[in-house]
């Protein structure tokens, strides 16, 4: 075990491990460390603690020292001149009429370089850009493409459930995110619900996942035939996931059809085989592959034969 602290940068949602040394910090201190970037300025975001030696990479750097009141003044005027930067780079994209959205920019806590992020739908030569603004502001300048979903991360804002959006609030790092993830936990397919304000598919698709797949392997599918405990036979009409409730269309013995509802677990059918990753049946990927070595040895003959 080796003793840590983690710190959180403006720009950079993943925690970053430094050694204390000598000093005590608390969660919601800032502190100054040094980076690759250079001296940094920094949340603290869990204090001193123990983690395990393969968490961390070797070796750490050590928090320079707590912020003191003059740091604070030097970031809040960083501030000040990031803002000055931005309008300035705003002028110098459109003097050079470049296709490209300025997203934000930052200075590095020493002031040795400037960040600028954007996004654009390709490559852009920002070449003239740079020397434009390294003639203005007399430092390294440094220009960063971002995508859409790091847009926001930077942005920020609400989302449709009325919170902070999980990308700008605590998400480090982006989680693959499939349409399959709304078909297991029964949600509207239409983009516009399940998208968030960046426009791809809500990241928060992920967080009940596992639960959801757990869930489902417990019940039968739409369609499915089932025993019901009243021994009546039927099929299923509708899934509750959550409330583990099945509505099933039952045949009375006056030939009658009715709806009704029964938990999931006093059913009787044929249950849901655990799915591989990527949403395919270990089946499916069989005979997959199968298919694919009928095409090599039918590729080989065909080959021989000429």
């Amino acid at each position: 075990m080796i003793e840590v602290i983690g710190v959180r940068f403006r720009q950079a949602g993943k925690i970053y491990y430094f050694a204390p040394g000598k000093l005590k910090a608390d969660r919601g201190d800032h502190v100054i460390v040094e980076t690759a970037r250079g001296v940094e300025y920094g949340e603290v975001v869990c204090g001193n603690h123990e983690v395990e030696d393969s968490k961390v990479i070797q070796p750490l750097r050590e928090v320079m020292r707590i912020a003191t009141e003059k740091d604070e003044e030097h970031e809040a005027e960083n501030g000040r001149r990031q803002k000055e930067a931005f309008r300035i780079c705003q002028e110098k994209i459109r003097k050079h009429k470049l296709e490209m959205k300025l997203i934000d920019c930052e200075y590095t806590f020493d002031n040795s370089k400037i960040l600028f992020y954007f996004t654009a739908d390709g490559r852009i030569d920002f070449r003239e850009l740079v020397k434009d603004l390294a003639s203005v502001f007399r430092t390294r300048i440094e220009l960063r493409q971002v995508g859409v979903r790091d847009e926001t991360k930077i942005l920020g804002g609400i989302g449709i459930c009325g919170r902070t959006l999980c990308c700008h609030s605590y998400l480090s790092e982006f989680a693959p995110v499939s349409i399959k993830m709304a078909k297991e936990q029964n949600l509207s397919l239409n983009p516009v619900k399940i998208s968030g304000v960046c426009g791809r598919l809500m990241c928060c698709l992920k967080n009940e996942e596992e639960v959801y797949e757990e869930l489902n392997r417990k019940l039968p599918n739409v369609g499915d035939s089932v025993l019901t405990p009243d021994g009546l036979k039927g099929d299923v009409n509708s899934v509750s996931i959550l409330k583990q409730l099945v509505k099933v269309v039952v045949t009375l013995p006056n030939d009658e059809k009715e709806i009704r509802e029964y938990p999931a677990a006093e059913l009787k059918f044929r249950p849901r085989q655990k799915k591989e990753r990527g949403g395919r049946g270990k089946q499916n990927v069989d005979r997959e592959l199968a298919e694919l070595e009928k095409m090599e040895k039918r590729e080989k003959k065909s080959k021989l034969d000429d």
